[in-house]
């Protein structure tokens, strides 16, 4: 019987032992609420993870007290007796960056980092340590900063209850990460190099087998960026030419044509297009037709409205164009005349309406461009 009974705790135990047990679920610790808040600058993603300590009636009395203390100081735990303020509760905050940044101006590379502030009355030292794992600041070690920069406090009107971080002042390059709680704002500004990093990264994507509308995408972008011209002339020509996946239509040679008119060749644009015009759609060679007149070239327009005109007599499309290049010139009888005929076969309510809108406006005598 004895036998049986410790063989039968023997497999009880194994059983225990293997078997995976799962972690509790259960709110924060101390009260403390768990957040994140991301953001997306260009293509380099953010991502702060904290616990937001609260208020809880310390108005007036939270700043350079045990929590949160200024400088460094011994906190009776852990491995370091120099620990900053672990800028948040619980665990350590953390902060991610997809790809390299700079911090008020200096350069802090791609990945996870601890963050930290070593705390002061106007000014503090905001630290990003290469150790993100940690509890708190009990185990920070100074040599694994990868970071340390000097920024200054601002003092807010009102009240915030709960610890948080946000995203302010945000432009296409850049975005200002501020802490703010009770009546203080630790802000520092992050930067990125947009336009070379997203460069990079199609440089990265086109190291393999790609669609041609692929390399359209990477090229608009510089075109719509002024930026990286050369590249995207490369690619307009890989889009068109290359051996795998290249294909000669209206849009990959339309999108040589932009890009060279973005670098002043303009002569050499004019003979891609020469060559793109035939192979586009009624719809492409409109649009292309709308684009000169944008670019205030009226005599070029024309002729490529003319063009989509005699190929495609009499529709809606064409007619419009031809009333939008004798509106350019100046001809509004004419253009009236090609705008009330496209009124008669409008093919949809939105179309109705639009022409209708110029059919007026040429008849008070206003170009409809």
């Amino acid at each position: 019987m004895k036998i049986l009974l410790c063989y039968a705790i023997f497999q009880t135990s194994v059983l225990f032992s293997s078997a995976q047990i799962m972690p509790m679920t259960r709110e924060p610790y101390g009260g403390n609420k768990r957040a994140s808040v991301s953001e997306q600058i260009g293509i380099v993603k953010i991502l702060i993870i904290y616990n937001r300590p609260g208020v809880k009636g310390r108005e007036g009395k939270i700043w350079n007290t045990p929590v949160p203390h200024y400088g460094f100081v011994d906190l009776g735990h852990g491995t370091t007796n120099a620990a900053p303020w672990r800028a948040g509760a619980n665990e350590n905050t953390t902060m991610s960056f997809s790809h390299p940044v700079s911090i008020e101006g200096k350069p802090l590379p791609a990945g996870a980092y601890g963050f930290f502030i070593a705390l002061g009355e106007e000014e503090s030292t905001i630290i990003f340590s290469r150790i993100s794992t940690s509890w708190g600041s009990f185990y920070y070690d100074s040599t694994q900063d990868a970071l340390r920069v000097k920024v200054k406090n601002q003092r807010l009107d009102r009240s915030v209850e709960w610890l948080k971080y946000e995203f302010l002042d945000e432009t296409e390059d850049g975005a200002t990460i501020a802490l703010s709680w009770e009546r203080r704002m630790i802000p520092f500004r992050v930067e990125t190099d947009r336009k070379a990093l997203q460069l990079e990264a199609f440089r990265n994507d086109f190291r393999t087998t790609r669609p041609y509308y692929d390399f359209i995408t990477a090229a608009d972008w510089c075109i719509q960026n002024n930026y990286g011209l050369d590249q995207a002339l490369e690619w307009m020509d890989r889009a068109i030419y290359f051996r795998v996946m290249g294909e000669k239509n209206f849009r990959s040679l339309s999108t040589k044509a932009n890009v060279l008119v973005k670098m002043n060749r303009v002569d050499e644009a004019k003979k891609v297009m020469e060559e793109a015009l035939p192979l586009g759609t009624m719809t492409d060679v409109h649009f292309y037709a709308r684009q000169l007149l944008g670019m205030k070239q009226v005599d070029e327009a024309f002729k490529v409205f003319k063009l989509n005109y005699d190929k495609y007599p009499n529709q809606y499309t064409t007619r419009v164009g031809m009333g939008r290049a004798y509106s350019a010139k100046g001809d509004y009888k004419k253009a009236l005349t090609y705008m009330e005929a496209a009124l008669k076969q409008a093919p949809d309510e939105g179309s109705k309406n639009n022409a209708g809108a110029m059919v007026s406006k040429l008849k008070e005598g206003k170009d409809i461009n």
